[in-house]
């Protein structure tokens, strides 16, 4: 149970960033006020994913490993997203800030990916949850 309760407040702050914060950010914020903003954001986003999915990975433990190995997923694969992808689209995007429309392209791609693997990590926490 304490898994469950784990993967549902994760699922919850998952939900409630796109739903919620993002379009509030954008819609109060000036542009650049908005990317400084999400850009602090970010790293503790991310960091709430890491622990939320790593906790509920040890909660379910060997009494429900497919649930586990799920959460797992979502905590490791959350964790190269924020060292490996995060760092390369905030690259990206000064880049193209700084008049570099090929970085624009890049970056559009790479953010992209992020929403992609973001919507994968919500339903394999999902998968956990019925397992």
């Amino acid at each position: 149970m304490l898994g469950d309760a784990l993967i549902l407040l994760t699922l919850g702050g998952m939900l409630f960033f796109p739903a919620v914060v993002a379009p509030t950010v954008f819609k109060t914020l000036s542009e650049a006020d908005a990317g400084a903003f999400l850009r602090a954001l970010f790293p503790r986003y991310y960091g709430f994913l890491i622990l939320g999915s790593g906790a509920a990975a040890l909660a379910y433990g060997a009494g429900a490993p497919k649930a586990a190995l799920l959460a797992g997923v979502v905590a490791l694969s959350t964790a190269t997203v924020l060292f490996l992808l995060v760092p390369k689209i905030n690259a990206l995007r000064d880049q193209q800030l700084s008049g570099d429309a090929q970085a624009g392209r890049a970056f559009d791609r790479a953010h992209r990916l992020s929403v992609a693997i973001n919507l994968g990590q919500i339903a394999l926490l999902i998968a956990a949850l019925l397992s």
